[in-house]
């Protein structure tokens, strides 16, 4: 028996990394279908290898009409959603006197209207079943960082909106909450510069970046129901970093 057994899932951004990591722990709790959402197609046999439980949909997820489409779709596939997590972002690092308005635009909007264009899709079906897990992927950069005045803003803007949420929605049942991590084994981390990437893991109390199977562990607690008195939390999963 898995903790989330039954439970029909969304995962955004989850061709890999972060998303990929919540989704493969999703499934190996039980989840009955989980949606992978990316802007390219997923190979979800990598994923789930019987084929009947991992779902790819491409969907540009800054994009509203796109996200709208996508989760008609899904509800239409999957006939409810229990567990929505919000994990899509992208950076655009710059120093802020440098930055351009396209470089703000284009963090805000990924990172920030995405979570308000898929919440107001699964709200009010939420409510109606009087059961929903929401989650969030912040960022410690929200206690700010040098280079992300954008990408700090849009986290802070999700925290701001997940608590809210929580406040207005815990007599339908719905949790709403964040998990912020810290410098983790990704992607994103590949473009930081190597003196940078050195001089981050000599301060870090575990002198190395959290890998993405630890901030999956996290979130697999939010989504059960092991978690249903939490709501409108911020998770730090930082490798004890406070800074």
């Amino acid at each position: 028996m898995g903790k989330l057994d039954g439970k029909y899932a969304v995962v955004t951004g989850a061709a890999k990394g972060i998303g990929a990591a919540i989704a493969r722990k999703f499934l190996a709790e039980g989840v009955e279908k989980i949606a992978l959402l990316d802007v390219s197609a997923i190979d979800p046999r990598s994923f789930d290898e019987s084929g009947k439980r991992a779902f790819s949909y491409i969907c540009d997820i800054g994009n509203e009409e796109s996200v709208r489409e996508t989760f008609a779709k899904i509800y239409e596939d999957f006939g409810r959603i229990d567990i929505l997590v919000n994990n899509a972002g992208i950076t655009r690092d710059a120093m802020f006197h440098k930055m351009t308005t396209d470089q703000w635009k284009a963090v805000l909007n990924v990172d920030l209207f995405s979570v308000f264009y898929t919440c107001r899709q699964v709200i009010n079906p939420m409510r109606q079943q009087n059961y929903g897990r929401i989650i969030n992927i912040a960022s410690s950069s929200i206690r700010g960082n040098i280079g992300q005045c954008n990408y700090a803003a849009a986290k802070s803007g999700i925290v701001g909106f997940t608590c809210s949420l929580a406040k207005e929605s815990g007599r339908k049942g719905i949790t709403a909450n964040c998990i912020a991590p810290g410098g983790t084994n990704t992607d994103m981390y590949k473009t930081v510069p190597q003196e940078v990437l050195e001089a981050t893991l000599k301060r870090l109390p575990y002198g190395r970046l959290a890998e993405p199977e630890e901030i999956a562990g996290a979130a697999a607690f939010l989504a059960s129901d092991d978690a249903s008195y939490v709501s409108g939390q911020v998770i730090f999963v930082t490798g004890g970093n406070l800074s």
